[in-house]
C-alpha cells in the first residue's frame, strides 16, 4: 500500500515540479523512478533492494507476472485517445502532406538507419537492433506537448509537431510488433510471408473498430441515452474495450484503434466533448506519472551499466543529429516549410511513453526467451528517451529563436464570447488575415462560428484549459465581448500578461458610460458602446464597412458622428499597410492617422455627405 500510494505522490509532485519549471514531465518522473528503483538498491539498501520493486520476485513486487505490462497496455491506451481527441483537422490545411511524409517515410528512414547504426555502433544482431530502431520510431505526444506549450511557434511548426507525436505512437508500436514477433519465431519464412497479412489485418480491425465506435459512442452521447455522472466513466471505459476488442481480432492493432476513436470524435460533433477531453486530460497525467516511475524503477543497475562507454554518446549523436534531421529534411521536401522550420522540427524529436513501455515489455520477453543481445533494448531505448527530453526539453526556446521560428510578436486575436456581434467582428479579422479565435461556453454559439469558418472553442473560462492550449500561442491581442461584464473583468485580469502583450480589451459598462471621464484605458471600442448597444446594431446592420480617412481631425470627426449614432459602431483603425488597430474607448493615445488610413465601422452605411 506505501508503494502504490508514494508512486501517485511522487508522480504528482514530478508533475508540479515540471510545471513550475516549465520543462516536460517526463524528465522528473524518469528522474525519480532511477532514483526509487536501481539507485536505491545500490546505494541506499543494505539488502539490495529497490524502495519501490514494480514486478514481484518472490518477495516484493506490485505486479506479479506480466502484469505490469498489461497494465501499461491499458494505460497507453487511454494516453493515446486523450491525444487523438486533440487532433484538428484545420491544423493541418498548409502541413497535411508533410505530415503524412514524416509518419511513413520519416518512420522508414529511422527505422533502417537506427538499426544500421545500432549494430555498427554495439555489434548487436540485426533483429535486436531493428527492434531497437522500430522503438524509437516515435516521438511521444506526452513529451512534445509540453514543449510546444512553453514556446510560442509558427501555427504551421507547432502543427507538424503535434500530429507527428499523435499518429506515429502507433505506427511505431506496430513496427515493433512485427519485429517481435519475427525474432519469437525464429525468423522463418512462414512468419516472412505471413507479415504483410499480420500487418493488413492490424490496420483493418484498428481503423473499424475505431470509426464504428467512435460513432456509436457519438450516437448514444448526442441522444442523451447516458446519465451525465456516468458519461466520463462509460467513455473511458469503451476506449478499454475498443483497445482490448481490437487486440484480440488483430495482436497489437489496439493502438491504432483508440487513436482513430479518438480522432473521429475530436472533429465531429460531440455534446459534452470539452467535459470528455478534460476527464481524459486528467487521467492521462496521472497515469503518464505512474507509468514512468515504475518502468524507470523497473530497470537495473546492470542495465544502466551496459551503456557506461563511448559506443552509447555515439548511438545518441547519431540518432538525434543525422539521422533524425535526414528523415525530417527528405520528408518536407517540396513543403511550403522554410528551412530554419525543417531544421527546428528536425531538433525536437523527444521519445516517450510508448517506446519506454514497449522496450520494457518486449526486452523482458525476450531475456527470458534467451535472445542474444536482448538486454541491451531497455536500457538503449530509456537513453534514447531520457537523452532527447533533456535536450529538447532545455534547448527548445532558446534554438527556436535562433532559427527565427519562435514568434517574437503575437499577432493572434482571442475573443471571449462568441455572440452574433463577435462572430462578425471575427470574420472580418479573419478575412484581413488575422488568426482568430473565438471561445464561449455555449455550445450553440460554438457551432455558428464553426460554420463561418473561424476557430472556435467551447471553454469555460474559469478553468485552465486556455493557458495549456497549443493552438493559442500566437495570441496576442484580448477582446471580451461577453454580456457579463464581472466575466470580462476576470478575462482581462487573468489572460490579459498571456493573451494581451499587445493589448488587452473589455466592453464598458453601462456605469461607465454614464461618466464619459473615467473610462477604463481597456475599454473596448467608443466609449458608448456596451454589450446591448453592439447586439442591436448587428441585429439591424451586420454589416463591416470601411472609410478613407483624411487626417487626424477627419477621424475625430467620425468618431463623434458614430458616438451620437445609434446604429454605428466603430471598430479598428485599418493604416496605410493593412494592419487593423482596436479601437479603445479611452481614445487617448489615438494611433497615427494620414490620408492612407481607413475607420472599419459595424453598422449602417454612412452617406457621402456624412463622411466628408
Amino acid at each position: 500500500m506505501l508503494e502504490l500510494a508514494g508512486i501517485i505522490i511522487l508522480g504528482i509532485l514530478a508533475q508540479w515540479v515540471a510545471w513550475r519549471l516549465k520543462i516536460p514531465a517526463i524528465l522528473p518522473l524518469i528522474l525519480i523512478g532511477l532514483l526509487v528503483g536501481p539507485i536505491s538498491a545500490e546505494f541506499f539498501s543494505e539488502d539490495g533492494a529497490k524502495w519501490i520493486e514494480p514486478i514481484w520476485n518472490g518477495e516484493k513486487g506490485l505486479f506479479p507476472g506480466d502484469g505490469l505490462y498489461y497494465f501499461v497496455s491499458l494505460a497507453i491506451s487511454v494516453i493515446l485517445f486523450e491525444g487523438g481527441l486533440t487532433l484538428k483537422r484545420d491544423e493541418i490545411r498548409n502541413v497535411g502532406p508533410v505530415i503524412t511524409k514524416l509518419i511513413t517515410l520519416g518512420a522508414i528512414i529511422t527505422f533502417f538507419g537506427g538499426a544500421i547504426v545500432a549494430h555498427y555502433v554495439f555489434y548487436l544482431s540485426w533483429e535486436v537492433c531493428f527492434l531497437f530502431s522500430a522503438l524509437i520510431i516515435v516521438t511521444g505526444p506526452t513529451v512534445i506537448t509540453p514543449i510546444l506549450r512553453n514556446i510560442p511557434l509558427k501555427k504551421d511548426v507547432s502543427a507538424v509537431l503535434k500530429w507527428e507525436g499523435i499518429l506515429i505512437d502507433p505506427i511505431g508500436a506496430l513496427v515493433a510488433v512485427l519485429v517481435f514477433e519475427f525474432i519469437s519465431v525464429g525468423g522463418d519464412s512462414g512468419f516472412t510471408k505471413t507479415a504483410f497479412i499480420e500487418f493488413g489485418k492490424i490496420i483493418l480491425f484498428g481503423t473499424t473498430f475505431g470509426f464504428t465506435f467512435a460513432h456509436a459512442l457519438k450516437f448514444v452521447i448526442n441522444k442523451n441515452l447516458i446519465p451525465h455522472y456516468l458519461l466520463n466513466v462509460v467513455s473511458l471505459s469503451t476506449v478499454l474495450l475498443v483497445f482490448v476488442e481490437s487486440d484480440i481480432f488483430a495482436h497489437e492493432s489496439g493502438l491504432l484503434a483508440v487513436v482513430v476513436m479518438g480522432m473521429v470524435l475530436g472533429n465531429s460533433k460531440l455534446q459534452n466533448r470539452k467535459e470528455l477531453l478534460y476527464f481524459k486530460e486528467s487521467l492521462s497525467v496521472l497515469l503518464i506519472s505512474i507509468l514512468f516511475i515504475l518502468l524507470a524503477a523497473n530497470i537495473s543497475v546492470d542495465d544502466m551499466m551496459l551503456l557506461y562507454n563511448w559506443n552509447t554518446a555515439v548511438l545518441f549523436g547519431i540518432v538525434v543529429f543525422v539521422i533524425r534531421p535526414l528523415a525530417v529534411f527528405l520528408s518536407t521536401t517540396g513543403s511550403k516549410l522554410k528551412t530554419n522550420e525543417k531544421t527546428f522540427i528536425s531538433w525536437v524529436g523527444p521519445r516517450g511513453i510508448v517506446a519506454a513501455g514497449i522496450a520494457s515489455l518486449f526486452g523482458t520477453k525476450l531475456i527470458k526467451q534467451g535472445v542474444e543481445g536482448a538486454e541491451y533494448i531497455t536500457p538503449l531505448v530509456f537513453m534514447i528517451v531520457l537523452g532527447t527530453v533533456l535536450l529538447n526539453a532545455t534547448t527548445a526556446r532558446f534554438v527556436a529563436k535562433i532559427l527565427g521560428v519562435f514568434l517574437t510578436k503575437s499577432e493572434g486575436i482571442l475573443i471571449i464570447g462568441a455572440s452574433k456581434f463577435a462572430r462578425v467582428i471575427g470574420h472580418y479579422l479573419e478575412s484581413n488575415g488575422r488568426h482568430v479565435v473565438l471561445i464561449d461556453n455555449n455550445q450553440t454559439n460554438i457551432e455558428k462560428s464553426l460554420e463561418l469558418g473561424l476557430e472556435a472553442l467551447n471553454v469555460n473560462i474559469y478553468s485552465e484549459t486556455l493557458t495549456d492550449n497549443i493552438e493559442l500561442n500566437d495570441v496576442g491581442y484580448l477582446m471580451a465581448m461577453t454580456a457579463n461584464s464581472d466575466i470580462n473583468k476576470y478575462a482581462i485580469d487573468k489572460f490579459s500578461k498571456q493573451f494581451g502583450e499587445n493589448g488587452s480589451f473589455r466592453l464598458v459598462t453601462r456605469e461607465e458610460i454614464k461618466n464619459i471621464n473615467d473610462n477604463p484605458k481597456e475599454g473596448l471600442f467608443s466609449h458608448t458602446d456596451d454589450f446591448v448597444k453592439l447586439t442591436e446594431v448587428t441585429r439591424k446592420n451586420p454589416v463591416i464597412s470601411e472609410i478613407p480617412l483624411k487626417d487626424k481631425d477627419h477621424y475625430d470627426k467620425l468618431i463623434k458622428i458614430t458616438n451620437s449614432d445609434d446604429d454605428i459602431v466603430p471598430l479598428f483603425v485599418k493604416d496605410e499597410e493593412g494592419e487593423l488597430h482596436i479601437i479603445s474607448s479611452y481614445n487617448k493615445d489615438a494611433n497615427k492617422i494620414n490620408k492612407n488610413c481607413s475607420l472599419v465601422y459595424l453598422g449602417k452605411t454612412l452617406k457621402a455627405e456624412e463622411v466628408s
